[in-house]
């Protein structure tokens, strides 16, 4: 019997805040006019629409004009691979490096260009979870035109050495792009100082609606595009804008930007005391992703003797949302493939545990949280024929 509710599966996707919610209501209602429309209704839409791209722009540290809204980091991911290695840009070139822990809307991506001719060298990380700067530039040939590395894992929560890897690409002159989803908004992102030419974001996971994102695209590089249409967006991207989601990634962007330094404190200090009690708690758990290099509020295990999916059943039974490998991949039965990568087996893989802490978590929900995992855990592993003490 739940006595709580504790959502800790941010990084699956954020509650929509209420100062959010209040600042696109009235694009649904009342302020419903179409962007590209000359009349006052649809110049008033336009006008929101811009605000919201220099608060985006703001938050990266970029130009307003490098910034383009999109309808998720999925697309935002395959406009910047298709887009650039189909675009002028290349010059030709066709080979891609990445790593072996993206997100699959870059693996997935990624290997659909192979099937096109494209070369991809998926370059291994660390236990950690984290890339060599020095494996990357080793991966470079006179060939490759693009090198995509995630800012922080979605699953582990590793951040990765992304302004290394961009003053590297910058000297070696090769496009970088980095999928920020996890982390745009929860920690500081320069793109100017990082060397960053490309990146990715989505709003639903800085307490904004799903179904909206946005692409950083250094000026002077043209992308193709993968969406073609009525022009919207400067060409880059057609489609009718969805003013009220924009709006409110705006929104978001800004109250994350100015809340960031106690924000990235106060969940940091509730990671390192989740973490530190549930190793201290259950035995045989292991903390996953880098120790320290990591995102606020992401916290990683994985235990011997039990499957996460019936871990996060059970949490779940206990009023606790949590997740197992990658929420975008739950319906595969396959451990998942970052945790593979940072070396860990088959077996263990398969007992993995994501807890994710955002803006609405508190230390009663890191409290509840340590009362009952442990007790889910002993559960599971009494009837688990492969538990051993």
């Amino acid at each position: 019997m739940q006595d709580r509710f504790v959502y800790a599966d941010n990084a699956a996707t954020t509650p929509v805040s209420a100062e959010v919610l209040n600042k696109l209501l009235p694009f649904y209602m009342s302020e419903y006019g179409n962007a590209s429309t000359l009349y006052r209704l649809g110049q008033s839409s336009h006008a929101a629409l811009e605000n919201a791209r220099r608060e985006v722009a703001k938050t990266l540290n970029a130009a307003p004009s490098e910034v383009f809204f999109t309808g998720c980091g999925t697309e935002s991911d395959n406009m910047a691979l298709r887009g650039f290695l189909h675009g002028p840009n290349a010059k030709g070139r066709r080979h891609l490096i990445t790593t072996t822990i993206e997100h699959h809307a870059i693996l997935h991506t990624a290997a659909a260009l192979e099937k096109e001719g494209f070369r991809v060298t998926y370059v291994p990380v660390d236990h950690f979870g984290k890339v060599s700067v020095e494996e990357i530039d080793k991966a470079i040939t006179p060939d490759t035109a693009l090198v995509s590395v995630m800012f922080g894992n979605n699953e582990v929560g590793t951040l990765e050495p992304i302004a290394e890897i961009g003053a590297l690409c910058r000297s070696r002159g090769v496009c970088f792009h980095t999928d920020a989803v996890q982390a745009f908004g929860h920690v500081p992102i320069d793109v100017k100082a990082m060397n960053i030419d490309l990146l990715s974001l989505s709003a639903h996971k800085l307490n904004a609606p799903k179904g909206v994102g946005a692409i950083y695209i250094r000026s002077g590089i043209t992308l193709e595009p993968i969406l073609t249409g009525g022009g919207q967006e400067k060409n880059r991207r057609s489609g009718t804008e969805n003013i009220a989601g924009i709006v409110a990634l705006g929104e978001a962007a800004r109250i994350h930007r100015e809340n960031m330094p106690a924000e990235m404190a106060r969940l940091t200090a509730m990671q390192k005391r989740l973490t530190e009690g549930v190793l201290r708690e259950i035995p045989q758990c292991w903390a996953t992703g880098h120790p320290t290099d990591r995102l606020p509020g992401s916290c990683s295990f994985v235990f011997a003797g039990i499957e996460g999916e019936s871990i996060v059943l059970d949490l779940d039974n206990n009023g606790i949302c949590a997740a197992t490998g990658s929420a975008c991949s739950t319906a595969s039965l396959d451990p998942s493939h970052v945790l593979l990568a940072i070396g860990q087996s088959r077996e263990v893989a398969h007992g993995s545990l994501r807890l994710t802490l955002g803006t609405q978590n508190t230390e009663e929900d890191v409290d509840y949280i340590l009362e009952r995992l442990p007790r889910v855990v002993d559960r599971l592993r009494k009837m688990s024929p492969v538990w051993k003490e």
